[in-house]
């Protein structure tokens, strides 16, 4: 799998101070000092680049933007967004809208890194494929886990890396009350340095995706006080 790291960061001392960091964790880096100029690199380098590094406050095209347009050229590049905000809806914004993770400035280089690389291993992973060549069925739902694809009466679901995972994971465990630790865990990994919100986050993005009505889930149900669980469809 590649190993290119796309940093897109308008202020030049902090862009340098990733980029050093990331050179020295053994990846190749390309920079960005605005959104514009991080579209152009992606395009030219999409084949390259396993995943970018946002920061959302840029002049011109934000974080946000960029993060929507990398979406819609792929669901498989890793996204973390770089935030010096503080406030909840930078942070929802992010992922609601594609991200994978986030990362508040001030951060220190070990726990950047550590977010880079446990984002890479999990994209790493996932590119290996799977041996199940028939895929999970569960109701109207099926996944397909060798050509990663799911469907709901036959038509696609566009999934991203996590999402994929969240997913898979409910469907090997049906009706199996998970954790939020436990999907945290399996799915951003037990060195993840992040928060349980993210799983909350990804959860209402699949909801989305997924439910007929998101506001009275029948497939990702919540164990109140919990985690989740996945249901073919019985009533709550």
């Amino acid at each position: 799998m590649p190993k290119t790291i796309l940093v897109v960061e308008d202020e030049q001392a902090i862009r340098e101070f990733v980029i050093i960091n990331l050179k020295r964790a053994g990846y190749e880096v390309l920079e960005a000092e605005t959104g514009e100029t991080a579209i152009k690199l992606y395009d030219t380098h999409a084949d390259e680049i396993c995943v970018a590094l946002l920061d959302i406050m840029m002049p011109g095209m934000d974080g946000f933007a960029v993060c929507r347009k990398l979406r819609e050229k792929s669901k498989t590049v890793g996204i973390i967004m770089l935030t010096a905000r503080t406030q909840e809806m930078d942070k929802v914004g992010g992922l609601m809208i594609g991200a994978d993770d986030y990362v508040t400035k001030p951060f220190s280089p070990s726990e950047l890194v550590a977010r880079v690389d446990a984002l890479y291993r999990r994209l790493n992973l996932d590119a290996g494929g799977a041996n199940d060549e028939h895929g999970i069925v569960s109701g109207d739902f099926v996944l397909n886990t060798k050509s990663r694809t799911f469907y709901r009466h036959g038509q696609p679901i566009e999934l991203t890396q996590m999402e994929y995972q969240i997913i898979k994971f409910f469907m090997e465990n049906p009706n199996a009350a998970l954790s939020r630790g436990d999907i945290l865990n399996h799915v951003w990994g037990e060195d993840y340095f992040g928060e349980l919100k993210i799983v909350d986050v990804n959860i209402r993005r699949l909801r989305m995706k997924v439910e007929e009505d998101p506001s009275h889930p029948r497939h990702i149900l919540t164990v109140w006080g919990f985690g989740y669980k996945w249901s073919k469809g019985e009533t709550v």
